[in-house]
């Protein structure tokens, strides 16, 4: 085991900072972890797919801190959460970017569109691509393999702001719940989500 399940059995606000740096590995290639975002549970936040509750598919959100949860995407894209908290409250921090630190020939062959290194895994479903991550590793223990989670020794400076295409009640600058990296090349662009009125983000 590669990290103390116990740093994640927190709220992913407080969890969300400290995977900045960390490095996940998976089936032969490693990413450092330089942006993410943070999503709370049941009641709590509009923009996070536990606000209604518990359903078939964000089951995997209300297990135990450390686990992976994923989803599919706009029905096409598969993307990548770290479970938090305790089990049952249901938060989760979305891996959003990360810079390929081991295994870069074998995530340019899953990502063979990418223009350059940066944009291996610069974007959620474009870091599950890389990692070689499927809807089948849902739930899976982040510190089993094929997985490997390694959290820096410490917090690392970092920015924040709105989460990034989450429209309604969950997006613009009342959710600054998005955290990155200053300065990586890896860290996707804002986009506010077009329903999203103009003062909103």
């Amino acid at each position: 085991m590669t990290f103390d399940r116990r740093l994640l059995e927190r709220p992913s606000l407080e969890v969300a900072p400290l995977l900045l740096g960390a490095v996940i590995s998976r089936a032969g290639v490693s990413l450092r972890i330089t942006e993410v975002e943070a999503y709370l549970g049941h009641g709590a936040d509009p923009g996070s797919h536990a606000f209604r509750g518990r359903t078939p598919r964000n089951a995997a959100m209300f297990g135990a801190a450390g686990h992976l949860y994923a989803y599919f995407s706009y029905g096409m894209h598969v993307c990548a959460n770290v479970v938090c908290s305790p089990e049952g409250e249901a938060t989760a921090v979305l891996l959003r970017g990360g810079e390929i630190v081991a295994g870069v020939a074998e995530a340019r062959h899953r990502r063979p569109t990418a223009k350059a290194d940066r944009d291996l895994a610069r974007g959620p479903a474009r870091l599950t691509l890389a990692l070689g991550i499927s809807l089948g590793d849902d739930g899976a223990d982040l510190a089993d393999a094929p997985f490997d989670l390694t959290l820096p020794d410490g917090p690392a400076e970092y920015l924040a702001g709105p989460r990034t295409g989450v429209g309604g009640a969950g997006g613009g600058v009342e959710y600054p719940w998005r955290f990155w990296l200053p300065g990586e090349p890896s860290v996707s662009p804002y986009r506010r989500h077009p329903k999203l009125g103009a003062a909103a983000g």
